[in-house]
C-alpha cells in the first residue's frame, strides 16, 4: 500500500469531518473500497488503526459502514446462525440519542481505549473490548476471521469514538421502489430503491442499471437526489423485491469473469449493494409479474397455447423485447424448441404483435414481426431444426 493512498484518504477524511454528512461519507468510501486492491486491504485498515487520527478511525468507521452488510452475508461454519441485535438508545419521539460523551464545550470526546501516547490501542469491538488489526474480534459470543470480514473487525466500534453524524452511516430506512425499462426495448432495466436516513436527513435514491441480454447482471449504479426519478417513467414495485433484485444481479456479475460493465459501477458497488442489503423482507430471485399483466390475448383458437409458448421463451426477463429477440423467437427458438399444434402457430404472429403492442408498441419491433411471420409454419416443419431434446420429445407423442 502506497504512502499516497493513505494521505490522500486521511485528507479527505479530514474534509468530511467538517462536512458532518453520511451521505457524502459512505460515498466516499464506497470509492476508496474500489480503489483498494485485494492485497491492499489488511495493510491499509492497519495503518489505519495504529494512526488512531480521528481522520483514520472516520475512514475505518465509513469503510465498515458499506462492506459490513456484504461481510455479514459470509457465512463461516464456526459462526452462530444468528446474532443479537445491540441496542440504541432513543430520545424522545424515537431518534436515536447521541451518546457521545462530550467535552467541555460540546465537543464529542474521544472515547476510545489508548495506548501509551494517547493513540487508539487496536480496534474496538461492538461491547468494548479491544481487538488487534488483523486478529479476530468477538460478534454475538462467536468470532469473525478478520480475513473474512476485514472492514468489519477494523471497523468495530470507531463511530462510538466520533460525533454522533458518523453513527447515522448504514442507518436509513427505505422509502420506495421503482423498477422497469431503462432504454425502449429493454435491454437494461433499472431497480430503485429511495432512502433517507434515520433522522429524516439527506433523502436520496439508488439506481441500479440491469443488462439482461446477458442473464441479468448489474452494469451500472448510481446515488441521485430524489428528483432524478421524475424522468425515468417506472412502475412502483415491491421493496423487497426490487432489492433482491440488485443483489440477484451483482451477484451473478461476481460469477462472470470479465463481465463488461460501466466504469462508474464499481465507486458505487459497496453502497448498492449495503442499501439493498438495508431493505426489510428482502425477496431472493424473485419472478418477474410482467406476464401475468397482460390481458390483451387475441381470441383465437390456438392463442392461449401460443402465448404459454411466449412465456416460456421471455423467461425471467420480459421487459426485454427488440427486433433481435422477436427474431430469435420466430426463427429460432420456436423451430428449434417448440411443439406446437397447427392452430397455435397459425395465432403465434397476432400473439406476438398483441405482446408487442404492451411492451411498447415499437415500429422497428412490428416491421420485424411482419417480416419473420410468414416465415413460421415453414420452420416449424422443417425436419432438420429442432434439437435433441424436442427430437426426443416428438417421439414420446
Amino acid at each position: 500500500m502506497s504512502t499516497t493512498t493513505f494521505d490522500t484518504a486521511v485528507t479527505q477524511a479530514r474534509d468530511l469531518l467538517r462536512w458532518h454528512s453520511p451521505l457524502r461519507t459512505e460515498l466516499w468510501a464506497a470509492r476508496l473500497t474500489a480503489d483498494l486492491e485485494p492485497d491492499q486491504v489488511r495493510p491499509f485498515l492497519g495503518r489505519l488503526t495504529q494512526d488512531g487520527s480521528p481522520e483514520a478511525r472516520l475512514t475505518l468507521a465509513a469503510l465498515a459502514a458499506v462492506n459490513q452488510p456484504a461481510e455479514a452475508a459470509i457465512t463461516t461454519p464456526a459462526e452462530p446462525d444468528s446474532q443479537p441485535a445491540i441496542a440504541t438508545p432513543t430520545e424522545p419521539g424515537g431518534r436515536p440519542a447521541d451518546t457521545t460523551p462530550a467535552e467541555p464545550g460540546g465537543r464529542p470526546a474521544d472515547t476510545t481505549p489508548a495506548e501509551p501516547g494517547g493513540r487508539p490501542a487496536g480496534g474496538t469491538t461492538a461491547d468494548g473490548r479491544l481487538a488487534e488489526a488483523g486478529g479476530t474480534a468477538p460478534v454475538g459470543g462467536g468470532e469473525v476471521d478478520a480475513g473474512v470480514r476485514p472492514y468489519t473487525v477494523a471497523g468495530s466500534g470507531m463511530a462510538a469514538t466520533l460525533a454522533g453524524w458518523v453513527r447515522r452511516m448504514g442507518r436509513v430506512r427505505c422509502e420506495g421502489a421503482w423498477y422497469g425499462k431503462a432504454d425502449p426495448y429493454g435491454e437494461q432495466t433499472l431497480a430503485v430503491l429511495s432512502f433517507r436516513y434515520e433522522n429524516g436527513k439527506e433523502p436520496h435514491i439508488l439506481v441500479v442499471g440491469i443488462d439482461q441480454p446477458n442473464g441479468g447482471l448489474a452494469v451500472d449504479a448510481l446515488v441521485e437526489e430524489v428528483k432524478f426519478l421524475d424522468d425515468l417513467g417506472l412502475r412502483a414495485a415491491d421493496p423487497g423485491v426490487v432489492g433482491g433484485r440488485i443483489l440477484d444481479a451483482f451477484e451473478l456479475g461476481d460469477q462472470i469473469m470479465g463481465a463488461m460493465v460501466a466504469d462508474t459501477l464499481p465507486a458505487v458497488r459497496a453502497l448498492a449493494i449495503a442499501r439493498a442489503y438495508a431493505v426489510p423482507g428482502l425477496v431472493r430471485g424473485a419472478a418477474d409479474d410482467t406476464a401475468a399483466r397482460f390481458d390483451d390475448l387475441p381470441d383465437l383458437p390456438g392463442a392461449r397455447e401460443a402465448f404459454e409458448k411466449l412465456t416460456e421463451f421471455v423467461g425471467d426477463r420480459p421487459l426485454w423485447w427488440s427486433p433481435g429477440r422477436v427474431s430469435q423467437f420466430f426463427t429460432s427458438w420456436l423451430p428449434r424448441e417448440a411443439i406446437l399444434t397447427d392452430e397455435a402457430i397459425a395465432a403465434m404472429p397476432a400473439v406476438v404483435r398483441a405482446w408487442s403492442r404492451f411492451s411498447g408498441d415499437h415500429p422497428a419491433v412490428r416491421r420485424q414481426i411482419d417480416e419473420d411471420a410468414p416465415r413460421l409454419p415453414a420452420l416449424m416443419a422443417d425436419d432438420s431444426l429442432p434439437s435433441l431434446a424436442k427430437r426426443i420429445a416428438q417421439n414420446r407423442l
